[in-house]
């Protein structure tokens, strides 16, 4: 079979009407078509021409596939098994609504009710899928569709793992690791990653969208990736004084830098979410460390706030003896 270049609305697919191109990626191409045998919208994921030439891309996009065909949960999007095509693509539900990272583009910080809702609801999704041997591996706000409701969608399983399936290797280094703003400490080091790699990017998630930005940042990619293998995030009630000392240490529960101290499940990041009243808050380590860095910052501050005013102070000396004479 061979790829598809140069898809235009109307074109028809097998029995698929392409209706819109509606998003692309690295990979493939999305559009939303029509199934004329029943007039249901779906969306049509086609690998680009390249994919064709590099094997592990083309596994990973059957892998993909594979993932969606067995996996059904409503926050979850489903791969319709399409056993006779002509050419190369994938058929997923089609999903109404914004993409996560539009909603926060436009809107900035979510209210603390609505954030943890959409979390709980991301949570739930991770909940299905773990037990089912799955790991989303690239969890952002570019992969979570959100419709009018705040009904919740995981979508783009593209790197996904899958227990008991053959290991796939990439040839990109952003293809291995996911995004950089997302990825878990031990991703970054290399390791392939597990349940608790998806509940660290959830913990990013629910962070930017209780605070308006994520807790690491850097000048390219690589300076994010290693902020957050030696420094501890900004405290979230520093920056958002909203978040209760009890929802802070849910979000440093999920934001541990080695995995066997951050939550092990999904059930147990939720089950705090919902009650945080049940949550010990201790001094941790991090906000010490965040005291300490505030504090020789200031001291910092005031010696080169002194050194800047010590040439008006000469001047104004000078001024003064020159008078007196």
């Amino acid at each position: 079979m061979s790829l598809l270049v140069d898809i235009e609305a109307s074109q028809q697919i097998d029995h698929y009407r392409i209706d819109a191109h509606v998003a692309e990626s690295g990979m493939a191409s999305i559009y939303r078509a029509t199934d004329l045998r029943n007039g249901q919208q779906v969306a049509l994921k086609v690998p680009h021409a390249a994919m064709e030439a590099d094997p592990n891309l083309f596994d990973r996009f059957r892998r993909e596939e594979e993932i969606g065909a067995a996996l059904d949960h409503p926050n979850v999007m489903r791969t319709f098994p399409t056993p006779d095509r002509s050419r190369v693509y994938m058929v997923m539900e089609w999903v109404p609504g914004r993409l996560l990272r539009r909603i926060l583009a436009e809107e900035g910080r979510l209210p603390q009710e609505r954030a943890i809702a959409i979390a709980l609801k991301i949570l739930d999704a991770l909940e299905y899928i773990h037990a089912h041997g799955v790991v989303h591996r690239d969890l952002k706000p570019e992969n979570i569709m959100v419709d009018e409701h705040d009904q919740v969608k995981l979508i783009d399983f593209g790197i996904a793992s899958k227990e008991g399936s053959r290991r796939l290797t990439y040839t990109g280094f952003s293809q291995a690791l996911g995004t950089p703003d997302y990825i878990s400490p031990e991703q970054v080091k290399g390791k392939r990653g597990d349940q608790r790699s998806d509940i660290y990017a959830t913990g990013v998630i629910l962070y930017e969208m209780l605070s308006g930005r994520t807790p690491f940042s850097g000048p390219s990619p690589l300076a994010v990736m290693n902020d957050r293998l030696i420094n501890h995030p900004l405290p979230p009630r520093e920056a958002n004084p909203e978040i209760s000392p009890q929802l802070q240490e849910v979000l440093y529960r999920a934001l541990e830098r080695d995995p066997r101290n951050r939550y092990a499940s999904a059930r147990e990041f939720a089950r705090d979410l919902r009650n945080p009243e049940q949550v010990g808050v201790a001094d941790r380590v991090e906000l010490i460390d965040w005291r300490k860095r505030r504090s020789g910052r200031g001291r910092k501050a005031l010696y080169y706030a002194g050194l800047a005013l010590l040439p008006f102070l000469l001047f104004a000396l000078m001024l003064l003896l020159a008078h007196r004479r």
